[in-house]
């Protein structure tokens, strides 16, 4: 029970978990928001014949949930996503006497503080899931050790493409070296957008933006003639696996969050690190628990340095791609879903 198809962390958890479980051999009933109602940025995808859309989320008017797909269907384990975003009070009055009876029953944690809402604190789970010892921490002012598991936020498995191959399908330059930026990122990397100018005159640099935000678009289409590098803006809101097909014809990524007092997981990083396009990301709380698995910046001097190391194929370079390999593997989708299916045995 969360989000499915649509663009926020929740959603890609769900998602990466819920279509493993599938692949492994498992019924999978998904229970998501209506197409009008639902929380994130944007819908990314069709859905399966296994998703039932059957509520909004917390802060719709009014707050509807249907009852039936829950009762009707029939499974074993029960898991909630981002319990904050879902009709609670709606949920609560079939949770007890419905959902707990015939299944066990886990919420995942995506909040980076306990919430003042009293109606979060009503059901009786059998597990809360935390993504790591922050979230761990934040959850033991609440609830029983003995309930708190930690379950990392899953990659998605790692996969390499052909670069050549992926441009020419995308119409792509051959000559450029390409930098990737998706979704909102593109809004937060204009606060260093002039930084790539200094990579202008070693190298031919391309500035692939791929957004559905129509404002974001029209800052990049006013601004492009004020920086020396080329721009390139594709208007449209990529699923994983067109997303990876960009990741393929990339040189690298550049990701840039604002640094936050609050406990963070860079899952739009997670979500990429697979593709074995190298990932420029800014130090913050959202990068804390990355070390050499991505190239890190605190200024312009280091972000260059990135890039530089990058294009030219340095030691830096390959061995920071290895660290991503070991990393994605550890956390791969599969290798997080069956933690979660060994928890449930756990419960039992």
């Amino acid at each position: 029970m969360g989000g499915w198809n649509t663009a926020s962390g929740a959603s890609l958890h769900c998602e990466l978990i819920g279509k493993e479980f599938v692949r492994a051999g498992h019924e999978l009933n998904v229970f998501t928001f209506y197409k009008h109602a639902y929380h994130g940025s944007h819908i990314t995808g069709i859905d399966q014949p296994y998703v039932s859309r059957c509520f909004t989320h917390s802060r719709f008017n009014p707050v509807q949930l249907e009852a039936k797909p829950f009762i009707e269907n029939d499974y074993e384990l029960f898991i909630a996503e981002d319990i904050g975003m879902l009709p609670k009070d709606h949920l609560k009055k079939i949770f007890d006497t419905h959902i707990r009876k015939k299944a066990k029953t886990i919420s995942v944690f995506h909040d980076n503080q306990l919430s003042n809402d009293p109606s979060f604190y009503q059901f009786d789970w059998d597990a809360i899931v935390a993504f790591d010892v922050r979230f761990k921490k934040i959850l033991l002012n609440a609830f029983p050790k003995e309930k708190i598991h930690i379950i990392p936020y899953p990659c998605t498995s790692w996969k390499v493409g052909d670069q050549v191959s992926e441009r020419e399908k995308l119409y792509l330059p051959l000559d450029k070296k390409i930098i990737f930026c998706f979704g909102d990122n593109p809004v937060r990397i204009l606060k260093i957008i002039e930084w790539l100018n200094e990579l202008h005159e070693d190298y031919p640099i391309l500035l692939l933006i791929v957004t559905r935000d129509l404002l974001v678009v029209q800052k990049y289409n006013e601004i492009k003639e004020t920086v020396k590098y080329e721009i390139e803006i594709k208007e449209e809101g990529p699923s994983i696996n067109r997303l990876y097909k960009y990741m393929y014809a990339a040189d690298a990524m550049l990701y840039y969050r604002d640094q936050t007092e609050n406990v963070v997981v860079a899952s739009t990083i997670l979500q990429c690190l697979g593709a074995g396009c190298p990932i420029v990301g800014n130090n913050s709380r959202y990068t804390e628990l990355l070390e050499d698995e991505i190239f890190k910046y605190s200024n312009k001097e280091e972000l260059v340095t990135a890039f530089k190391d990058i294009f030219d194929n340095s030691k830096r370079h390959k061995t920071i791609l290895q660290n991503a390999k070991q990393y994605v593997e550890l956390n791969s989708v599969q290798a997080v879903s069956l933690k979660f299916i060994q928890l449930k045995k756990n419960l039992e």
